[in-house]
């Protein structure tokens, strides 16, 4: 393990203590993880692959065996023994491109990263629309809005999730259709990971790459089948690059229970015991004889006119083994262009899925870890008492492809993809360990940088924020911006010039918080979030907050503009969903999805009366602040009732999803519809485009 000298480790405190006061822990230089322990080792041939691949396997077939002996024979399964013996197995499974004739100047996805594009269920030129609705692949000739109407609807199987456009082509995610008695149970996507962890939704990808030059006609160029569930994709130019976590290797097949022992303990011990024997010699064997290929992701790959072609997903030296067992599934990075017309090709480790950031040069993945107990490898030593930490896997981009570069480790849990950020080499984190009410939650900012095969840390500041946990995350440039909450909401300023000496340099607190900040200009963050009733040792959540702070004197952030909207209980898109938050730089104009609840009490009700549903649209100026230029409504009011008025923080929904610029005019996007409004005049539509399919 590389040993950090205190000088990269410990913060300045004198310079600290005199800004803010000291939150760094003067006892001692901070936690240091343990790289040597993230990083994964390439297989060395198929072989090498094939052997730790069945290592895994028979040490968790032996673990299952012991628990269900143990429970055979202390017979603590009685309650379920009848649908035990029906099912056979009681144990449960493991877990803008330029066009002519278009508008001047138009909004695109609100991406993390310039030039790293971002998949969303909509994108847009400065004249199509392109959108994934009611089972179709939706082509909208948007311009002029007036006579915008639907050109082409291409319709694709299963569950429409995201997609790229580029060049003349789209590359469309989805889902196939559920089988006869397959559940169609999903986990859903984890956009805000305060509640939710970054697993993917358990469900298949499918990848369907169409040839849209001609707008009326998309035609089919190619599809890929993955049995792994899409974690985030992004685009570079021509080259997409898609994150998918595969369930845990295994075969299938195996039996954990003997059949004829009984649950309930009658069966005679000796019995039992030569029953699970058999039976783990059985799977033993099954495990030892099973090929390669039964093992590995694969993938189908078809193209018009040629049959499917099956292959395993990579070769066996661009797989990755972890030296920790928790479980692990499978990680993949496929790359491919967004023409389709190279071969797809993957990078594979054994790992945890995780939130995904991406810069120009590389793609992260950022995987939570938590220990139980205090057995076996961990991240950092034992005495250092961390029991929450962040495995970081780095991908290099390398000629449309992506390449294993190394791993890492940090301290706490990220919250989003907003918790990383790339910057001259160096990569920084924000995380939390713990969460409120935690009397020991805190937050930490590490920095590190690329060492071998190792993500090392060089810089560190900790202790940020005791008892209270990240709620947002910016970084730009050589600076960085954390919201923390427990009572109220301290917005914290980093100067991050120095890696190796990053310092906590400003604080501001004020009620609520911010779930996301946007760099208004070099000078100004403009966030969303929400507002706060002081409780006395906590506080309860209220209605929805717009701000902007000045941050031009990095050691004293300033709240320049505030607007609140509604009580507790409204709701935004945006508050969870970058995507959804539209920041139009040429027009000074913000468009937000919003549900807007009144009657709430000030402490824990909700609202009880809906007012608006639909999109808003604010002048935002670092001069005058906020101004509500008007709203486009979707839903009336009579018809939502008090349920709309129930979601909690950070299960933030509304009907509106997504919104788009032309000009001056703004295009309000749900699911089933699209409203045009002029942003002079709004309240009346000038077109509406249905997305359900004509009968």
């Amino acid at each position: 393990m590389k040993t950090l000298s205190l000088a990269r480790v410990w913060i300045p405190l004198g310079l600290l203590c005199t800004t803010i006061g000291c939150a760094i822990d003067d006892d001692g230089p901070s936690a240091v993880g343990q790289p040597d322990l993230a990083q994964l080792q390439p297989a060395q041939s198929c072989g090498a692959l094939l052997d730790d691949l069945r290592t895994q396997a028979l040490a968790e077939m032996n673990r299952r065996l012991d628990d269900n002996l143990e429970s055979a024979l202390a017979g603590n399964r009685c309650w379920n023994e009848e649908d035990a013996f029906a099912a056979g197995s009681p144990s449960p499974g493991a877990p803008a491109q330029s066009t002519g004739g278009g508008a001047r100047s138009v909004s695109t996805t609100n991406n993390q990263v310039a030039g790293v594009d971002e998949a969303d269920f909509v994108k847009n030129d400065n004249r199509y629309v392109y959108i994934l609705a009611a089972g179709s692949l939706q082509i909208i000739d948007a311009w002029p809005v007036q006579q915008a109407h639907v050109v082409s609807r291409t319709p694709i199987a299963g569950e429409l999730k995201k997609l790229f456009v580029h060049d003349g082509h789209a590359v469309v995610y989805s889902s196939p259709p559920s089988s006869a008695g397959q559940s169609s149970w999903s986990r859903g996507e984890c956009t805000y990971g305060y509640s939710c962890d970054f697993t993917g939704d358990g469900k298949p990808t499918t990848i369907t790459v169409f040839d849209i030059a001609d707008v009326t006609r998309p035609r089919l160029l190619r599809t890929l089948d993955l049995s792994g569930s899409l974690l985030a994709a992004r685009r570079i130019d021509g080259a997409v690059h898609t994150a998918l976590t595969f369930p845990s290797p295994g075969l299938q097949g195996l039996e954990y229970w003997p059949q004829g022992v009984s649950q309930c303990g009658t069966t005679d011990p000796l019995e039992m015991y030569v029953a699970f024997a058999e039976l783990r010699q059985k799977n033993t064997a099954a495990i030892m004889e099973s090929p390669i290929e039964s093992w590995l992701p694969s993938y189908t790959d078809t193209q018009p006119g040629s049959p499917p072609q099956t292959a395993v997903l990579g070769g066996c030296d661009s797989y990755y083994i972890s030296q920790l067992s928790e479980g692990q599934a499978f990680l993949s990075v496929l790359s491919l262009d967004s023409a389709g017309a190279l071969p797809a090709r993957a990078t594979t480790v054994i790992g945890q899925p995780g939130a995904v950031y991406a810069s120009d040069s590389a793609l992260y993945v950022a995987a939570r870890h938590r220990r139980s107990g205090t057995d076996g490898p961990w991240f950092y030593d034992a005495s250092q008492g961390v029991t929450s930490a962040t495995t970081i896997h780095k991908f290099r981009f390398y000629a449309g492809a992506t390449t294993y570069a190394g791993s890492g480790v940090a301290k706490g849990h990220v919250l989003s993809q907003f918790s990383l950020d790339e910057h001259r080499g160096y990569l920084r984190i924000a995380t939390s360990s713990g969460h409120v009410p935690d009397p020991n939650v805190h937050s930490t900012v590490t920095v590190l940088r690329q060492g071998g095969l190792g993500l090392d840390q060089v810089g560190v500041v900790d202790d940020i924020a005791p008892k209270e946990d990240i709620r947002s995350v910016r970084f730009d440039g050589e600076r960085g911006f954390i919201v923390t909450f427990k009572k109220t909401d301290p917005l914290f300023s980093l100067d991050l010039a120095d890696p190796y000496h990053p310092l906590l340099v400003g604080e501001l607190k004020i009620p609520g918080f911010s779930t996301y900040m946007h760099m208004l200009d070099d000078d100004h963050l403009l966030t969303i979030g929400y507002d706060a009733a002081d409780q006395g040792s906590f506080a309860f959540f209220q209605g929805v907050l717009l701000q902007i702070f000045d941050v031009s004197n990095l050691a004293d952030p300033r709240l320049a503009f505030k607007a609140s909207i509604g009580t507790r209980g409204t709701s935004s898109e945006a508050l969870t969903n970058h995507l959804a938050f539209n920041y139009f730089a040429p027009a000074g104009l913000l468009a937000v999805p919003m549900t807007i609840c009144e009657g709430a009490s000030g402490s824990g009700t909700f609202g009880d009366r809906m007012t608006f549903a639909g999109l808003q649209v604010w002048d935002v100026s670092t001069t005058s602040g906020f101004s509500l230029r008007g709203g486009v409504a979707h839903v009336p009011t009579a018809q939502a009732g008090t349920r709309a008025c129930s979601s909690w923080w950070t299960d933030a929904s509304t009907e509106v999803k997504r919104s788009i610029f032309m000009d001056d005019y703004v295009l309000s996007i749900a699911r089933d519809i699209i409203h045009i409004q002029d942003v002079r005049s709004l309240g009346t539509d000038v077109n509406a485009v249905p997305l359900t399919a004509a009968p």
